[in-house]
């Protein structure tokens, strides 16, 4: 069943972009209209996507607060990556779940979706460190280890279609490219796509697991006890190697080892494919030029231009050119085999 919002759905009727409503006030109704009563102290977390507060309670301890973006996910959608979360969390892999309250984890205030997590802190893990890239590849190994049991049916694949030519349509549809740079930027990005596409036709039929989508370290926060993964909000289907490559770093033979450390534990608990290796460079691809179009159509919430005024100028896309350039040589390179 979907959330019934109440008054004044935030559809930017009034001008402004659906997030300008969302105001410290109501960000406290809404804590309060799950019978968490919040003591004042609000603090605005890192998320551009969303809109997270940290809420400090008058009894107990502070509670993290997320609203969805409009329009962004299903209510079906949403409740899949609470629902996978909650299966990681009960194999005892350390994550954060949604918080169930007055017997469900989504609820709707204010024309905004929203839901409630326990507030867990901790910092960047030392990804130079090669007993921490093993202690993390243990746990993606037990989060694909759930994540395979079974499939997603209502959030969407990551595959070249949806990280690739769906952008590529959006950006170009849109206008965002500059026209003097238009038919340099479609080629190169026309030659990226079919690199991609070369690339996957090496690895094969790869299973597709549900992930956690965007598995990069700041998404991985260390404590005294290990890790524990947030942010699921990006959680697909999509092959096993796309929660891994982005926890490598550097120059080639740093990969490799830094691959061969992370493999060494995720095969604790999980076989990896070594077919997956070709979809390295071609999954970095896809993020680029995913990353783009994610800019694109979100330009019109204010957040956005504050945070990233460099987007969308001509520098930027000449930069995206080279980018891509690089790409398509490293994607027809031979694939990172760790030693």
């Amino acid at each position: 069943m979907d959330i019934q919002l109440d008054n004044q759905p935030p559809d930017g009727r009034d001008g402004g972009h659906p997030f300008s409503r969302l105001d410290p006030q109501m960000v406290l109704e809404a804590v309060d209209s799950v019978g968490l009563r919040g003591d004042g102290r609000l603090l605005a977390l890192n998320s551009y996507e969303n809109r997270v507060y940290r809420v400090g309670r008058e009894e107990g301890q502070p509670v993290v607060v997320k609203f969805y973006r409009p329009e962004r996910w299903s209510d079906a959608a949403i409740l899949e990556d609470h629902a996978f979360v909650q299966e990681l969390a009960d194999a005892e892999v350390p994550v954060v779940p949604a918080r169930m309250l007055e017997g469900r984890t989504l609820h709707g205030f204010g024309g905004f979706r929203f839901a409630v997590f326990p507030s867990r802190g901790g910092r960047a893990p030392e990804l130079s460190d090669p007993s921490t890239l093993e202690w993390i590849g243990r746990f993606i190994g037990r989060i694909h280890a759930v994540g395979a049991a079974r499939g997603f049916t209502q959030r969407p694949a990551l595959n070249l279609d949806t990280f690739g030519r769906e952008p590529r349509a959006f950006l170009i549809g849109h206008g965002f490219i500059p026209p003097e740079l238009l038919t340099a930027y479609t080629s190169v990005l026309d030659q990226a796509l079919d690199g991609v596409a070369r690339c996957f036709e090496r690895a094969g039929s790869i299973e597709h697991i549900r992930l956690h989508g965007d598995c990069h370290a700041g998404n991985v926060l260390w404590t005294g006890d290990g890790p524990h993964f947030v942010d699921f909000d990006d959680s697909r289907m999509g092959p096993a190697v796309q929660d891994l490559w982005m926890l490598l770093s550097g120059d080639r033979p740093e990969m490799v080892r830094q691959l061969g450390d992370v493999l060494a534990g995720y095969e604790d608990f999980r076989a990896f494919d070594p077919r997956q290796l070709y979809l390295v460079e071609a999954l970095r691809t896809l993020r680029l030029i995913h990353y783009s179009a994610w800019l694109a159509m979100r330009w019109d919430d204010p957040a956005f231009p504050a945070a990233f005024p460099w987007f969308n100028t001509q520098h930027y896309w000449q930069d995206r050119i080279l980018e891509l350039r690089e790409q398509v040589a490293l994607m027809d390179e031979p694939p990172l085999w760790p030693v």
